[in-house]
């Protein structure tokens, strides 16, 4: 029997959930085979019971979206659909903050720690790069809304197999988790694209601030309450960075300022990325963060200028320019769209406590074979890239 603190973390999983701003679905078009009317054919199975049916909200979207036949994206390669999943968030806050992420199936069970730590609109993109993936994706969502929301039940006959055995929200994430197991985000067959996945789960934003962070990096507790009460200088386009750091796995991800400097002093935690690319956060200035006062109200403790090759991961408004979608797999990614920011002129502001956390220290043995050959292609890619926002942005004295 689950004990108060179990219970108490679930009620904190639920109430976050039922404020997702939308989920949604990716896959790679060209390796499934599966396009336009087959696709519509394909998974109308999924929606047929062995007996009729009670009306149910989420049934009745993933039913419309699948039944489109999504978008392809303008490389063609991927098919879109949006939407897939929508909670009770109805954006009506001017402004609001929304967490933004992607992911694969393998990486989804990181929802459940994001989610009781948020506590607010979060918005995900799910990347499924084959017909079965696409079918186990489109299963484990239904399941995270019939199971992980105050105001569903599971219709016991949903769905054949998996779903039907699931009883709690605690088991979708238990089986989540051990697909994860055995799932590798940068296979062989299918490229991951990053970026992609970054602008189609902005999009659900709208005119919303947005941090994009990875699946498996947690904030600190309160940070979109504490941002939304920042006044925010709007006669410049800025983002306001937000620290990244990695914490031993054995220990827990703290959640303020205070706990976080109590385990760095020790060694427990450190800069993201500190042995595999310490220039790649350097700009931030960890060592003027880390001596700033714990406590009080958020605000910009500093600026800095972005130099290459500086990844920040912020919180940005509607205007932040997109990512650029040919980026897929490991490298350079993120470092881009940072360089156009540079370039458009947007003024990089640190916030004083907001931080995020990721799980474990990133270390050099972890990452798949191909890693090296995909940056340096990715390196190729970059250096056309800048060339190309001089082109882009020819009245701007900044360059990188």
């Amino acid at each position: 029997m689950a004990g108060p603190m179990h219970c108490s973390c679930f009620q904190a999983l639920v109430a976050a959930l039922a404020l997702v701003a939308g989920l949604q679905l990716l896959y790679l078009a060209l390796l499934s085979g599966l396009h336009g009317q087959d696709q519509r054919s394909r998974y109308a199975e999924l929606f047929q019971g062995r007996r009729p049916l009670p009306r149910d909200e989420h049934r009745e979207r993933l039913k419309r979206v699948l039944a489109s036949g999504g978008l392809l994206d303008t490389s063609g390669q991927y098919r879109v659909y949006r939407d897939v999943l929508r909670g009770d968030w109805d954006g009506q806050r001017s402004p609001d903050m929304v967490l933004v992420t992607h992911t694969s199936l393998g990486n989804l069970h990181h929802a459940q720690r994001l989610a009781e730590r948020w506590q607010g609109p979060f918005s995900v993109a799910v990347f499924a790069p084959g017909a079965a993936e696409v079918r186990l994706a489109v299963t484990m969502i239904y399941a995270i809304a019939a199971l992980c929301s105050p105001l569903r039940q599971l219709a016991a006959t949903f769905f054949s197999g998996d779903v039907a055995r699931l009883e709690t929200c605690g088991d979708v994430f238990a089986k989540l988790s051990r697909i994860g197991s055995r799932w590798h985000n940068y296979g062989a067959n299918a490229s991951y694209p990053n970026n992609l996945l970054r602008n189609v789960a902005k999009k659900a934003v709208g005119d919303h601030w947005a941090l994009v962070v990875d699946m498996d990096m947690v904030p600190s507790e309160g940070l979109r309450e504490a941002f939304l009460a920042l006044r925010n200088d709007e006669t410049m386009p800025g983002v306001f960075v937000v620290p990244a750091f990695e914490i031993r796995h054995t220990r827990r991800i703290p959640g303020t300022k205070a706990e976080l400097l109590r385990l760095y002093q020790v060694g427990e935690t450190r800069p993201f990325y500190e042995e595999l690319c310490p220039r790649c956060q350097a700009p931030t200035n960890y060592s003027q963060w880390v001596n700033l006062p714990a406590g009080g109200p958020l605000r910009v403790a500093y600026d800095v200028e972005w130099r290459d090759p500086w990844e920040p991961f912020y919180v940005g408004p509607p205007s932040a320019p997109p990512y650029d979608e040919r980026f897929k797999q490991y490298g350079f990614n993120r470092i881009s769209q940072a360089c156009e920011l540079h370039v458009a002129g947007f003024r990089f502001s640190v916030l004083s406590d907001a931080f995020l956390v990721h799980k474990g220290f990133k270390v050099s043995g972890e990452f798949h074979p191909q890693k090296d050959a995909e940056n340096q292609r990715n390196k190729g890619l970059f250096r056309q890239f800048k060339q190309e926002l001089k082109v882009r942005y020819p009245s701007s004295p900044r360059r990188c």
